[in-house]
């Protein structure tokens, strides 16, 4: 079982209204416009709240896995990383069922390298497949696209 770091500083995110439901988020000096829905206010100025829990989600998953399929020499060219989630009707409508899609294009990728890279991701190393886990069903696929030219991304 995970226990707290008491010797880490907590991690802090805030956010400010700028205008209706339009907040402006900080995190870490970094800026980011959240909106509501139209039906509550909203007018588009940025995502709402939840979907950034998907994007967070793709985003530490295709960082664990490409780390993975770097250190496993594999000539990985693009990776991409598309997260849907599907919502309770009722609130506080957390997401119940999360898909993942892994898009990874390269050189003779090992899809067996591949699938481990994706499994270490969700079972040892994201946080927020961990997280989201606990009250999301999370199911991952992945394809491979073969490159006859490799462009390296590093």
């Amino acid at each position: 079982m995970a226990t707290e770091n008491k010797d880490q500083e907590p991690e802090t995110a805030s956010a400010a209204l700028a205008d209706g439901m339009h907040f402006v988020g900080n995190t870490e000096g970094f800026r980011i416009d959240l909106d509501a829905e139209e039906s509550v206010g909203g007018v588009g100025a940025g995502p709402q709240p939840p979907r950034l829990l998907l994007q967070a989600l793709a985003g530490c998953t295709a960082m664990d896995v490409i780390s993975i399929l770097r250190k496993k020499r594999q000539q990985v060219s693009g990776l991409s990383v598309e997260v849907q989630g599907s919502r309770a009707d009722q609130h506080p409508r957390v997401y119940t069922r999360i898909e993942v899609l892994y898009r990874v294009r390269g050189q003779h990728v090992d899809p067996q390298a591949v699938a481990r890279a994706i499994e270490l991701s969700v079972t040892r190393y994201c946080p927020v497949i961990a997280m989201l886990g606990k009250v999301a069903e999370v199911t991952t696929s992945y394809e491979v696209e073969e490159e006859t030219e490799l462009k390296s991304v590093r």
